[in-house]
């Protein structure tokens, strides 16, 4: 099987994986997933996710088909490297292979303006057209015309404090916290019409290329507020060159006042996500996030 036949029968891609006739090399993929390089006869290669065989439970629905179709709208605004989608099927996605590099200051600078055009590129409403998932939690895509201030509190933060609450990850005191941030995140300002996001980019999901770019992969594609891929850059010690890819976004489209301030506020949603799914051991950071979030309110009242 070459890229050209799969390019026109990606249907056949599992019947060739389970006969052997491709070769496979086991490759990092995330908590969630099997991922591989599947090396073609005529020499390309794709990089392949599939559902782990030791899971005891089936994809959700529409799993992979909701990322190719991020994928695709992300790729739409040809705006920033994103891989091509290849094979979207029930149980696997096929994606165009990326050669890993190392991150570079240009790179960096590039992937800030790039950002600014794929969230310039827009969409009608926040939200999206295909059912959404972060990570393998699902993520209310119900088209919503905002303001971004109360539907980032509906649907990006309340829902995971509720799973959050309910696993046992945060107790009363950590919830009582949270609630004040939903209370207050209006007084932060900075509402403005939905940007085409990524939605889940911490730094993991920055892929450096061979090729001297920065590539997206990964994503929980929306349209959301833009700085919320940006505070999430911020996550987890920070995407490499993080100030050059900063200031090169703010040149090609300056962020509002008060985006500092509103960092927390954004990144809180990962946060709670992660108590979500893994539990306890992140209440620490859900907890030094929504103080955070809390002191940015009050700095944005005093200054408002």
């Amino acid at each position: 099987m070459d890229l050209a036949h799969l390019r026109a029968h990606p249907e056949q891609l599992p019947a060739f994986l389970t006969h052997q006739r491709i070769r496979e090399t086991p490759v990092a993929g995330g908590d969630s997933c099997t991922a591989a390089r599947l090396t073609l006869d005529d020499g390309h290669s794709v990089f392949a996710k599939t559902w782990p065989e030791r899971s005891t439970r089936q994809p959700p629905e529409h799993f992979f088909a909701s990322e190719a179709a991020g994928l695709r709208w992300l790729r739409e605004a040809d705006a920033v490297a994103v891989p091509e989608v290849i094979v979207a099927l029930p149980g696997l996605l096929a994606l165009e292979w990326v050669e890993p590099g190392e991150p570079d200051p240009g790179a960096a600078e590039r992937l800030g303006r790039e950002l600014a055009a794929l969230h310039r590129a827009g969409t009608l409403d926040f939200g999206a057209d295909w059912p959404g998932f972060i990570g393998v939690l699902p993520a209310d895509n119900t088209r919503d015309e905002g303001p971004w201030s109360r539907w980032f509190v509906e649907r990006r933060l309340v829902p995971y404090l509720r799973m959050s609450v309910d696993n046992g990850a945060l107790g009363p005191a950590e919830r009582k916290l949270v609630e004040q941030v939903l209370v207050r995140a209006t007084a932060l300002g900075g509402d403005e019409p939905p940007a085409r996001i990524h939605g889940d980019l911490w730094p993991g999901n920055v892929l450096w290329g061979a090729d001297d770019r920065a590539w997206l992969v990964d994503p929980a594609a929306h349209g959301g507020h833009r700085e919320t891929d940006l505070a999430q850059l911020a996550l987890f010690g920070g995407v490499p060159h993080l100030d050059r890819i900063r200031a090169a976004y703010n040149d090609a489209w300056p962020l509002a006042d008060g985006w500092r301030e509103r960092v927390p506020v954004h990144q809180l949603h990962l946060m709670l996500v992660h108590t979500a799914l893994f539990g306890a051991p992140y209440r620490e950071a859900v907890v030094r996030t929504a103080r955070s979030a809390l002191t940015g309110a009050e700095r944005a009242t005093v200054n408002g």
